[in-house]
């Protein structure tokens, strides 16, 4: 639904395509010690990167999985998506882009491991932080704390989960690429406001993992209080600094931030490739041997699966593999060169010692040296603004600020993180050249007066909380009222008063009289004041409330109200004198009807060919074209368009808000890769929507 038209554009890019071996399927045991995962008892370093599957289409994996390897990894992590899987308890979907095991299968077609994050909170940006909306309705459950009723629920889909894997013979020891898993998610972030329950809950999670008997290690990513076997590992933009909790474990780096997530209303971050190269050599200077890029590829948060709220639906991230899955130069080919040198002192860096020298002020030499003489050396110089010159082993070398270079013979300087060799490419996006416009335009108006007469409108006699009345089958959930009104009344200034509405969000649409008269939205809790007319005698106040993805993060996020939940609503007049509607008969409806009559029965759905509205809101529209030749991506430019959703054969593609525009001074160019990086170090696309296409 939108305000305007839609037209089509192509992303034009040519793509060297590499071919990977198959891995063999040998069975194969996984273990560890505390400097490595160790494969049939060889110390391993491990260079990972995180591609989900719900974020892209099987026909694009493997050619993602294709580039990976190229690049120079050898695994990828992939989260499980609880409420992807089920929506409706004990209802379950592992069709198309959510059949995991066929993911997990061309991973290992591809030549890679696989590291599957189960949680299964996630996080991820992800609406609800994945977990399905329906336990919020459980009576007594509470969320990720001691409670039996949560455990039983999550216990349940993790032991489904692991016996599909079990029974798709997908763990390393059957022969299947699947050398690690997780169990919960961040929890060491937000354990503190649970408590003592928290502390119990972790410790059954554990457990929990160790009694499904899957032969491969369990981790658990942000946990300092992981309880061992557990390995817990580090998640961030640097973790050269992180030491795991147990001297039997590995120092393993499971997120590495490529880059950030966008925000409707917000600019576009980027992580200079020297800087990600920089903390990735640190890591493994300082004894890391198992390091995931998050995201490698990010790809795209199709129909309502962006969290949030104001998650945009591109969840490109600015990773090494760009949203349509082209390689992001000089960020891939950088990261390459850098794996290449890592792996030939794969010897050295797990099983040689490591003697650290200082060479001058924040400039050290690290020389890993085996007992046969095989040895690697790292020269860093964490200065973010001095470049230094410093004499090892009777040689000078050349240290920029804030940089690493690799020596594998400890001699030749084989990589600086700050010497980027690969020429920078762009996308070029054009519009179609083929003649394949969008024609015979049709439209259809979302009427007020149709959903409030539907069959599924139930009344209640307070205002409802939005999450728990939906159970997020949809964004919206219409509240409406009759409101009676005369010229004794205090307020009445001639009908000219103001509507106000407290809201939790995230955007709302108000009507009266079946007229769509304002709209307004907001973060958090915020007022809507909408200036109305209403006439003597009865009249309708129908509100409209929208979410934008649910909240993903945070101790008790998953109590985070939305909507109108509870109020006030006031009519608000002369002499600030106020008409409390809040504790009035109400009447509430979930969904669009035109959603539910598109879904059910698109042939008797009502469309129009003539006087096509512009600046319309709540109208669905309707095109048809010819899909361009060729293989490239194809996108919709939406620069046109209000807010709403898109549709491509019957597919929802996902939210699109252009009007939400990046404020006018907040980007950070020229970017200096120097120093410490956070989301808006380095930002573009000021005054610009924060995603068109």
């Amino acid at each position: 639904m939108a305000s305007s038209v839609l037209r089509v554009a192509i992303v034009l890019l040519s793509v060297a395509v590499f071919f990977g071996v198959a891995a063999g399927g040998k069975p194969l045991v996984v273990s560890h010690d505390g400097r490595s995962l160790l494969l049939d008892g060889r110390r391993r370093i491990i260079i990972s990167g995180s591609i989900h599957y719900p974020r892209s289409t099987p026909e694009m994996w493997p050619g993602l999985f294709q580039k990976a390897k190229e690049g120079g990894l050898d695994a990828i992590e992939t989260y499980i998506f609880w409420n992807a899987h089920e929506p409706e308890r004990r209802q379950y979907n592992f069709e198309g882009r959510l059949d995991f095991i066929k993911f997990v299968k061309a991973v290992q077609q591809a030549g890679l491991y696989a590291i599957i994050r189960i949680g299964p909170y996630v996080c991820a940006e992800w609406n609800y932080g994945g977990l399905p909306v329906w336990l919020h309705n459980i009576p007594g459950l509470q969320m990720r704390t001691n409670n039996a009723a949560f455990e039983y629920e999550m216990a349940t889909f993790t032991r489904k989960i692991v016996y599909m894997i079990k029974e798709a013979g997908l763990l390393a020891s059957q022969g299947g690429p699947i050398i690690l898993l997780q169990i919960e998610n961040e929890y060491g972030n937000v354990i503190s406001p649970y408590g003592n329950a928290g502390k119990a809950y972790l410790n059954w999670a554990a457990k929990l993992a160790l009694s499904m008997n899957v032969s491969v290690p369990w981790i658990m990513c942000q946990e300092s209080d992981a309880p061992p076997p557990m390995i817990n590992t580090c998640n961030g933009f640097y973790c050269d600094q992180f030491e795991p909790n147990s001297s039997t474990s590995p120092k393993m780096w499971t997120e590495n931030w490529t880059g950030w997530f966008k925000n409707y209303g917000g600019t576009h971050p980027h992580r200079p490739v020297e800087d990600i190269a920089y903390a990735v050599a640190r890591f493994f200077q300082t004894g890391g041997t198992l390091q995931n890029y998050y995201m490698y590829h990010g790809g795209t948060n199709f129909d309502r699966s962006a969290g949030g709220p104001f998650i945009t639906t591109s969840y490109d991230y600015d990773a090494p593999l760009d949203e349509y899955g082209y390689a992001r130069q000089p960020k891939w080919g950088h990261l390459k060169d850098l794996h290449s040198s890592l792996k030939v002192m794969e010897k050295a860096l797990t099983y040689g010692t490591r003697q650290n020298i200082t060479l001058g002020d924040q400039l050290v030499a690290s020389i890993y040296k085996t007992e046969d003489g095989t040895s690697g050396c790292f020269l860093s110089n964490t200065n973010d603004s001095v470049d230094a010159t410093v004499t090892f082993n009777g040689i000078k070398y050349f240290l920029p600020a804030w940089s690493v270079s690799i020596l594998p013979d400890c001699k030749n300087a084989v990589f600086n993180s700050a010497k980027v060799n690969v020429p920078t490419s762009l996308i070029s996006i054009k519009e179609d050249a083929g003649g394949h416009a969008l024609g015979n335009w049709q439209w259809h108006k979302e009427l007020v007066f149709y959903n409030l007469k539907a069959a599924d409108v139930f009344p209640a006699q307070k205002l409802l909380e939005q999450i728990s009345t939906t159970v997020d089958h949809s964004d919206y959930l219409w509240y409406s009222t009759g409101v009676h009104v005369s010229e004794e009344d205090p307020f009445w200034n001639n009908g000219q008063v103001v509507l106000r509405v407290n809201t939790s969000g995230h955007a709302l649409h108000i009507f009266v009289n079946h007229m769509h008269v304002g709209f307004g939205y907001g973060r958090g809790t915020f007022v809507v004041e909408q200036p109305v007319e209403l006439k003597p005698g009865k009249n309708y106040i129908t509100l409209l409330s929208v979410t934008v993805g649910l909240q993903n993060y945070g101790a008790f996020f998953d109590l985070a109200p939305a909507g109108i939940s509870s109020g006030p609503v006031e009519l608000v007049g002369q002499n600030n004198a106020t008409k409390d509607l809040s504790s009035k008969l109400w009447m509430y409806k979930t969904g669009l009807k035109g959603l539910e009559d598109l879904s059910n029965s698109p042939e008797t759905f009502r469309w129009k060919t003539k006087g096509l509205p512009r600046n319309s809101s709540l109208t669905w529209y309707k095109a048809e074209f010819e899909a361009p030749e060729g293989e490239e991506a194809v996108v919709v430019d939406l620069g046109s368009m209000g807010k709403g959703y898109a549709w491509v054969n019957g597919k929802n593609i996902g939210r699109y808000w252009p009007l939400y525009t990046a404020p006018k001074n907040e980007c950070s160019t020229p970017c200096d890769y120097k120093g410490g990086y956070g989301p808006s170090k380095c930002t573009t696309g000021c005054d610009e929507p924060t995603q068109r296409w």
